[in-house]
């Protein structure tokens, strides 16, 4: 054990980045129990519903993924609230802390203690919880093991094909904003995808919303999801963006196919921002303390017709200003007699 229950955290970095990408949590966990002199570790993923998280195990060479709520929990609390929560029970100290990296919130660090950590030692514990979220994310794209364990239900084909159109992260975190991005439910959505980049001066968002619920759908999504994602990395611009998605639409989709889309640039310089809406539900804003609906002007779904004239619009912003952008989804079915703004002025309540 380290002295006084620190951590040497450059041995411990060192250690679970010379791990297999499967088994970085492995050698985390090791050392962690080596250098605390901890009873247990544990790694709990999030998993796609956004109801639980998983227990990442491993058991007489088989994989395991036990599942332990989100709602009334400690680990909830943990997750939800960002900070670590501290369990004292039978002699022994167990610490909750959030993984998290950039606002993307991957899971919780469990660690049993024999003994009362100093507030050093949870601060070191809590460091660690941070780099296993930025060493999980580095090494999810090597291993199926973490989506493997996010997977508490089974997804259809159509929603296999979305979840790899969607970003990497559906969180981001910078000095101007914080984004989140959601998607409901987990195993059956097929045509729905959101999308953004960063770049010095910008933030870039998309939303898409292909007709349809099924593989053809996912298909659609697919065919502008990567026009969009070419154009904007060409430095297009959002017309010419909506443009490209259009014409690979009326090029590629069989038996036609229409998909509605929101396209978004924000300056991060000027503080403004501008909006190219393609037949989509129009977003919300809550400012304060007044949620509504923004009138913006919905024009052509993308693939629709032959000449679409498509036009840019402005989009108010002020500090403090939170912008709920959604596929018609959220408008029908189950969530139709959900009320946005109410709910927006409640999480803020």
């Amino acid at each position: 054990m380290s002295e006084a229950g620190r951590l040497d955290l450059r041995s411990l970095l060192a250690r679970a980045e010379a791990a297999a990408p499967v088994g970085v949590v492995d050698a985390m966990a090791a050392a962690l129990l080596e250098m605390l002199g901890a009873h247990d570790v544990s790694f709990l993923i999030a998993d796609f519903s956004g109801r639980s998280l998983s227990r990442l195990g491993f058991d007489h060479d088989i994989e395991t993924a036990r599942p332990v709520s989100l709602l009334g929990t400690p680990h909830g609390e943990a997750l939800a609230g960002q900070r670590s929560v501290v369990l004292r029970e039978d002699g022994e100290t167990r610490v909750l802390a959030p993984v998290t990296s950039r606002g993307e919130a991957v899971g919780v660090l469990e660690v049993a203690l024999p003994f009362e950590p100093e507030p050093a030692t949870l601060e070191d514990i809590e460091l660690a919880a941070h780099q296993l979220a930025y060493m999980v994310i580095a090494n999810r794209r090597h291993t199926d093991l973490f989506e493997w364990g996010q997977r508490t239900v089974p997804l259809s084909l159509a929603a296999e094909i979305q979840r790899r159109l969607l970003p990497a992260a559906y969180t981001c975190e910078a000095d101007q904003f914080t984004l989140a991005g959601w998607l409901e439910p987990a195993g059956q959505v097929g045509g729905d995808t959101f999308d953004f980049s960063l770049d010095r001066h910008a933030l870039h968002l998309s939303m898409t919303d292909a007709m349809g619920h099924s593989v053809e759908s996912a298909l659609l999504a697919t065919l502008v999801v990567g026009a969009l994602r070419n154009g904007r990395r060409s430095g297009a611009g959002l017309i010419e963006q909506a443009l490209s998605a259009h014409e690979a639409l009326l090029g590629y989709a069989r038996d036609g196919g229409f998909v509605t889309g929101q396209l978004v640039r924000v300056d991060l310089v000027s503080q403004t921002a501008r909006v190219l809406n393609a037949g989509h539900p129009r977003p919300f804003r809550l400012r304060g303390g007044r949620a509504s609906e923004i009138p913006l002007h919905a024009q052509e779904p993308l693939g629709a017709s032959h000449h679409p004239s498509w036009s840019e619009q402005k989009l108010a912003l002020e500090a403090g200003d939170r912008l709920i952008f959604l596929t018609d989804g959220m408008l029908e079915r189950n969530a139709g007699s959900l009320d946005v703004p109410a709910l927006m002025r409640e999480k803020v309540a």
